[in-house]
């Protein structure tokens, strides 16, 4: 009995085993039939896939290196903070708590739709973000994509529906700075790069350039602003007392923020130090054409093999 049960066993891993051959036989069969299909789709992105390579302008990537500026008018600051208790905070004195924090808040301002805009406006660059077409090297000059943007008219002729309309938002130019501007923060050094890919590469250099710049201009605004307001509000307060503790300890930061004020106007470079400057750059950064080449045939060839199967599964043959 066991030896029968053994047989019958082997039988049927052998006819399993068959059958796995002849799915595998006709798998192969059916590829082989709907060749034509695979190859024409294969050819077709193939083909598809190189004019859209080659059609797609070259994009340049220029880089600067950053690192926080450290905050030396905090020195000597944690004797005094320690004597305030909350009088600095109702005041709005800012003491400096180490150069981390304003440098999180100058990145995060950096990113910020409120400073691309003004970015934008301050240097009027809309054209520039949202209609390039391409570079010319001989004369460094951009055209323009005509259903867009005309430029010798200096007017916006793109189609589009409500609520947009022919000139781009600031909405829709902070998207399109957002893609095309990236900072990026080392976790080990704290070093900051920033950098901007357009497809002009004097465009992509004149851009960081201004972006080091505005971010410094704009920490340092808010920060002369704060002091001198922190200023009033201390001189006042200064007036209504008699006590000499209280009197001393006003005094402390009004000359803090004097010292706020004095390193405002005696540094450019207030937030973020250049350690190595952006340069305009001679190679490009994209597109990738091989790699779209190669993936455009990638698909042709499994969309190819995707119809061949279905119609082979729903029709019984090819």
């Amino acid at each position: 009995m066991p030896d029968n049960i053994d047989q019958q066993n082997s039988e049927f891993n052998t006819s399993y085993a068959n059958e796995d051959e002849i799915d595998l036989r006709e798998l192969m069969s059916v590829v082989w039939t709907g060749k034509w299909i695979i190859l024409c789709l294969t050819l077709l992105f193939s083909g598809g896939s190189v004019v859209y390579a080659i059609n797609q302008p070259n994009i340049y990537k220029s880089e600067a290196l950053l690192a926080p500026v450290e905050q030396e008018r905090a020195f000597g600051l944690g004797g005094l903070q320690s004597q305030l208790g909350g009088l600095a905070s109702l005041a709005g004195v800012n003491l400096g708590g180490g150069s981390s924090s304003k440098t999180l808040l100058a990145i995060e301002i950096l990113k910020s739709r409120d400073f691309t805009t003004r970015f934008i406006q301050k240097h009027n660059i809309l054209a520039d973000l949202m209609a390039p077409e391409g570079w010319n090297v001989a004369d460094n000059s951009l055209t323009y994509q005509q259903d867009i943007y005309n430029f010798s008219e200096n007017e916006w002729t793109r189609d589009v529906s409500l609520p947009l309309v022919s000139k781009p938002s600031m909405q829709e130019a902070y998207m399109a700075f957002s893609e095309i501007m990236s900072v990026n923060t080392d976790s080990d050094t704290g070093m900051i790069t920033l950098a901007v890919e357009h497809i002009s590469p004097f465009i992509a250099h004149n851009w960081v350039n201004w972006l080091v710049d505005d971010i410094n201009q704009t920490m340092k605004t808010r920060d002369v602003v704060e002091a001198k307001e922190s200023t009033l509000f201390l001189t006042a307060q200064l007036e209504q007392t008699k006590i000499s503790d209280i009197r001393e300890v006003l005094y402390n930061l009004i000359e803090e923020q004097t010292k706020t004020i004095m390193f405002a106007n005696v540094r450019e470079e207030y937030v973020f130090k250049t350690i190595d400057k952006a340069l305009v750059p001679e190679a490009k950064s994209g597109p990738k054409r091989a790699l779209i080449c190669i993936l455009g045939t990638i698909l042709g060839g499994v969309l190819g093999g995707v119809i061949v199967f279905f119609r082979y599964f729903n029709r019984g043959n090819i």
